[in-house]
């Protein structure tokens, strides 16, 4: 398992968890956007709850491992919710194309390529 550090607190989830969270906040950090994700988290007291996190490009997310000594049980899985968060970096960093046209600075920049219908790879 591992422990997230986020804001002034911290929170338990699994590994795989925790690794695909880590991987989808840097994928929105590099996209300039936010976005909220609820994960699985293990409470002090072993039990199990939800945690909604927001993540953006001013999150500053760090996770290390558990110190097996914690008694916290089984460690959490959640293999859907991993392959959704995979599936949501992945569309982040898939290359978008836009209209040149819209890329344009300047209205009349704009204007002056109406019948231009090139595309741009981001």
């Amino acid at each position: 398992m591992q422990r997230i550090y986020y804001t002034n607190d911290t929170i338990v989830t699994g590994t795989e968890i925790a690794r695909a969270l880590l991987e989808y906040a840097a994928a929105l950090a590099r996209s300039d956007s936010a976005q909220t994700v609820s994960i699985p988290v293990r409470r002090a007291d072993g039990s199990s709850a939800r945690a909604t996190l927001l993540l953006g490009p001013a999150s500053q997310l760090v996770a290390e491992d558990v110190e097996d000594d914690e008694d916290l049980g089984d460690e959490l899985r959640d293999d859907v919710l991993v392959a959704r968060i995979k599936a949501m970096t992945a569309e982040l960093a898939a290359p978008r194309a836009i209209s040149t046209r819209a890329a344009a600075t300047a209205p009349e920049e704009a204007a002056n390529d109406a019948d231009d219908d090139s595309i741009e790879w981001l």
